[in-house]
C-alpha cells in the first residue's frame, strides 16, 4: 500500500492557491478559507479608519505606527494573514523586497469568522505569542466584541473585552478612545438579551 505524501507545504504551494482564497502555511500545512464575508470586511475597514488616522498619520493622535491591512507575514516556517497588523515606526522603515514581511508585527487583529475562529483562538494565537507579538485583537461582528490580550512570557493574558455599548480604549492604542458600534455600520447593535443568529447570516 502506498504511503501518503506527508511532505511539508511549501511556498511555491502557497502562491499556486487561486485568488478567490486566502492561503496560509502553519505547522507545515497549507490552509485555505474564502474571501471574508460582508461583516468581515465592514468590520476590519471600520477598525483600519479608526486607527490609522490617529497612529499612523498622526491626526488627532501620536502617529509613530505603520497599519496594514491583511498583509502577509513569515514567521518562522509559517506564513500567516492577519486582518489588520501594526508596527512601530521605528521597527519597520521600508517595504521588503518579498511579497511578505519578515519584521513581526508588534499588534495584530483577527476578525473572527466560521471558517476562521478555531484557527485563529488557537493555532494562530500560539504563533503569535511564540513570536513575541506584544498585542492581540479578536473581534466578532456576529457578537459585536473586541477582546485584547498582552503577551507575557509568550502568553496571552486578556486585559478587556468590549461590546457594541461601550467606547474602546485598549493597547496599545489607547491614547485615542472609539465606538465599538461603528464597527458594524449596517447592523444596529446588538442587545445583551437578543439573539445573534440574524447576524451569522452570510459568515464564513
Amino acid at each position: 500500500m502506498a504511503e501518503t505524501d506527508r511532505r511539508p507545504a511549501t511556498y511555491a504551494d502557497l502562491e499556486a492557491v487561486p485568488e478567490n482564497l486566502v492561503a496560509e502555511l502553519i505547522d507545515g500545512a497549507l490552509l485555505t478559507h474564502p474571501r471574508p464575508s460582508r461583516r468581515h470586511v465592514a468590520a476590519a475597514s471600520s477598525l483600519g479608519d479608526e486607527l490609522v488616522g490617529p497612529f499612523q498619520k498622526g491626526r488627532g493622535g501620536p502617529g509613530g505606527w505603520v497599519i496594514l491591512d491583511e498583509p502577509e507575514v513569515r514567521i518562522g516556517s509559517d506564513v500567516v494573514v492577519p486582518d489588520l497588523a501594526g508596527w512601530r515606526r521605528e521597527r519597520l522603515t521600508d517595504h521588503p523586497e518579498t511579497s511578505y514581511f519578515t519584521v513581526v508585527p508588534d499588534w495584530i487583529c483577527e476578525v473572527l469568522s466560521g471558517s476562521t475562529e478555531l484557527r485563529d483562538r488557537t493555532l494562530k494565537m500560539r504563533i503569535y505569542g511564540m513570536a513575541g507579538i506584544a498585542h492581540l485583537w479578536l473581534v466578532d461582528p456576529r457578537l459585536q466584541i473586541l477582546e485584547a490580550f498582552e503577551n507575557v512570557g509568550g502568553r496571552w493574558t486578556k486585559v478587556g473585552d468590549w461590546n457594541s455599548a461601550d467606547a474602546v480604549r485598549a493597547p496599545p492604542f489607547d491614547a485615542i478612545a472609539f465606538s465599538l458600534a461603528d464597527l458594524w455600520p449596517l447592523d444596529p447593535p446588538l442587545g445583551m438579551n437578543e439573539d445573534p443568529t440574524p447576524y451569522y447570516a452570510g459568515d464564513r
